[in-house]
């Protein structure tokens, strides 16, 4: 197996490989969905690439409420299949292709109605449970129980006492979704994928009605090159119908983006030992454990504004505190959100006028030779989205290609984990950290963890934690660029630390040390690290903006007034 390491040169000698002969598949966006179609096509056998034209999962995979789980609003649309195959994928995820990323988390539903809602209530998490369980993959989760309100307020005391009248608690799991997919686009790369983030599709190369390839500009060296593939993969989520524009085929399909958001506070703000999951009028409200945080959401409406950077309006913030704050004790209020983050959710259209009732369903559609679309599901679900989007392309190849064999490949980091984690105490005083500390570096790193300890080994001050980011190590910064592709500050604070929104300064404290971190690495000069550190605060200063003021329309044009980072 190739080394997983996405450097600088790695990334040029991929690009360059990728310009010079043919591949089997291209595909074309790095978030969740094409990341696992890339892996899956190289664990095949088939020469595949894949270019993304920002960062790995800098649009709605980076964005989620960072759950794995079956779906449990979906039990009452009577959509057994989503939840049958979402809960198979949780267990595979939890147990064998990610125990490092993957982790269970409670959460505590709230009964308001005494009888028949504890009845109804208990009998489709019952029904969650069994199907777990029938998947073959559930049995790591604990099983659901039924609490008096006594009870409820002893594991959630954060609750006001007439808010309930007991309480039903479950289990799903949760991950960093950013992290998750840079985990998944090396671990492709491992199996033979070239892989380039900041590659971005500007055209299709056509001969005759079939696509055989496609145009791709390097906006971090500049200049344009021609990739050729006998098939292209789109998997651009929200971008799905601009990428389609491209060759003048908008496809049998049409995605609608849905945006929602989400809150970020402090754990002592809210006094509970597990997460909550409430009821609103539209859909289903998470208070979710975020290590030293809790993470609120979500929204789920309509957007058709700027797709890069969705924003969060003051009455998206305000519909979440008045929903959330309902059935605490101790409202919270908006000092003490500590960090925003709006994300847009790809949606099949055509099913219905609210966004809450469009299909979570995938599909995969082939709507011209050489070119295979994939769009819709959910995160839970991406590796048989990836599945399907391969089979459809292997039609095209005219050869015999191999099953799927994701379902048996874990992601780097996974192999040896548990025997590391049993071993945390040693790996602690080997390298000097405090055991919690290395706790932290494995369930972010697994096994790749001693990547990371190598430059705390050589440098004990790459021991020390970020300034201003008390949770991440000095270390955890050049590791983003040496070993993770991250090109810019901005997909270090806000993409392989989660900086950005886990500070109340949204990082700007970090910024200047992190790009000092990162400078010599990416070969910047203090003219770049300076251009890097005011990028940065101009986002930051916009998304606060933006924040303020009253509604998406508003929210975006000030969300729009910092621009992207331009290359070196």
């Amino acid at each position: 197996m190739r080394t997983a390491t996405l450097g600088p040169a790695e990334r040029g000698e991929a690009l360059a490989r990728m310009a010079e002969r043919e591949l089997d598949i291209l595909v074309v966006g790095a978030g969740v969905v094409g990341a696992g179609t890339a892996l899956d096509a190289a664990t095949r056998g088939l020469m595949t690439g894949l270019v993304e034209a920002r960062d790995w999962a800098a649009g709605t995979s980076s964005r989620s409420s960072k759950l794995i789980h079956g779906g449990l609003r979906y039990l009452e649309m009577l959509d057994f299949a989503l939840v049958r195959e979402a809960l198979k994928e949780r267990g595979l995820l939890l147990e064998r292709l990610a125990p490092h990323l993957v982790r269970p988390v409670p959460f505590l539903y709230p009964l308001q109605h005494r009888g028949w809602e504890r009845v109804y209530a208990g009998a489709g998490v019952a029904l969650y449970d069994t199907m777990s369980l029938s998947s073959g993959h559930g049995r790591g989760l604990p099983a659901h129980r039924h609490l008096t309100r006594r009870k409820a307020l002893r594991v959630a005391p954060c609750l006001r006492k007439d808010a309930l009248v007991g309480a039903l608690q479950y289990y799903d799991a949760q991950m960093d979704d950013a992290r998750y997919v840079t985990t998944l686009v090396r671990t492709a790369a491992a199996y033979g994928a070239d892989v380039a983030n900041r590659a971005r599709v500007v055209g299709f190369l056509r001969e005759g009605e079939r696509v055989v390839g496609a145009r791709v500009r390097d906006l971090e060296q500049g200049g344009e090159f021609e990739i050729r593939a006998r098939q292209i993969v789109n998997a651009t989520g929200v971008w799905t119908d601009d990428t389609q524009q491209l060759i003048a085929e908008r496809g049998q399909f049409h995605v609608r983006a849905s945006k929602g958001i989400h809150l970020v506070v402090p754990k002592d703000r809210i006094h509970s030992t597990t997460g909550l999951i409430l009821r609103t009028e539209k859909s289903v409200l998470f208070v979710i454990p975020w290590g030293r945080h809790w993470i609120i959401g979500t929204t789920d409406t309509d957007w058709d504004l700027d797709k890069a950077h969705p924003a969060a309006s003051s009455a998206d913030i305000d519909y979440l505190l008045e929903h959330v704050n309902s059935v605490l004790a101790v409202p919270l209020s908006r000092d003490d959100v500590q960090g925003v983050y709006a994300g847009l959710r790809p949606l099949l259209a055509g099913e219905s006028d609210a966004t809450s009732k469009l299909s979570r369903e995938h599909t995969v559609a082939h709507p011209v030779p050489g070119l295979v679309v994939v769009a819709g599901g959910k995160y839970t679900t991406y590796r048989v989205m990836a599945k399907d989007a391969v089979d459809e392309a292997v039609h095209g190849l005219a050869q015999r290609v191999a099953d799927c064999v994701t379902e048996d490949v874990p992601l780097v980091g996974a192999e040896g984990y548990k025997a590391l984690w049993n071993g945390r105490a040693q790996l602690a005083r080997r390298t000097g950290l405090h055991v919690a500390r290395v706790e932290h570096l494995l369930n972010r790193y697994g096994s790749l963890v001693d990547e990371v300890l190598s430059y705390v080994i050589a440098d004990p001050a790459m021991g020390e934690p970020l300034t201003g980011a008390e949770d991440y190590l000095r270390a955890e910064v050049v590791y983003a660029a040496s070993h993770e592709g991250a090109r810019h500050l901005d997909d270090v604070l806000t993409r392989r630390t989660r900086i950005s929104i886990e500070t109340f300064d949204r990082g700007t404290r970090s910024a200047r040390e992190a790009a000092e971190l990162i400078a010599p690495v990416l070969g910047w000069d203090a003219a770049q690290v300076d251009k890097e550190v005011e990028h940065y605060e101009k986002r930051v200063e916009a998304e606060r903006e933006s924040q303020r003021q009253p509604d998406d329309l508003t929210a975006d044009a000030a969300r729009l007034g910092a621009p992207d980072i331009q290359p070196v």
